[in-house]
């Protein structure tokens, strides 16, 4: 795990904890998680695996990343402020499920670095994965299925639940995220 690694789940828990106090839901609060996850893929994704069990480790991984984001936006509360912006408000349970899934892939790639290689690369042989790049593709795919699941969510919710704030205002992009 790099120095990069790390800053990039730590950027990716900070835009959910800001959350917690409320902020304008925008576009650009939507698609900056989204373009941290599609800048980290361009440095680990080259290629999905398909040998062996690969496609069932990515399945697995992918609807853990979906179901994370579904629960995380389901767990932000949305309102509106007094001069009518559409605000998403994290609760602490959706904090929880964002940083578990960050977690859970950070866990995974210290067990890699002290001492729990030969112990995954068992499981591999055992269930005929291919081995370490098989899960940095399924964890890089879960965590896009996470964020942009958690995006279109929201966008969705946005739309459905506040009908007169029109969805999302992409106009309301003065704050720094």
């Amino acid at each position: 795990m790099t120095v990069t690694d790390v800053l990039i789940g730590l950027l990716l828990i900070a835009l959910v904890l800001r959350q917690v106090r409320g902020r304008p839901l925008t576009v650009r609060s939507l698609v900056l998680p989204a373009t941290v996850v599609a800048w980290a893929a361009t440095d680990y994704l080259h290629a999905v695996p398909t040998g062996g069990n690969d496609l069932a480790l990515v399945a697995v991984t992918v609807i853990t990343g979906v179901a994370l984001g579904i629960g995380t936006a389901h767990l932000t509360r949305l309102h509106h402020a007094p001069d009518g912006t559409l605000m998403a408000t994290a609760t602490p349970a959706a904090a929880v499920l964002w940083i578990g899934g960050i977690a859970s892939r950070f866990a995974f790639g210290l067990l890699v670095q002290h001492g729990g290689a030969n112990a995954i690369a068992t499981f591999d042989q055992a269930r005929h994965l291919t081995g370490f790049d098989a899960w940095a593709a399924a964890l890089i795919l879960m965590s896009i299925a996470e964020v942009a699941s958690r995006s279109l969510t929201l966008m969705v919710r946005s739309r459905l639940a506040h009908p007169a704030s029109a969805g999302l205002r992409a106009e309301v992009m003065d704050e720094v995220y």
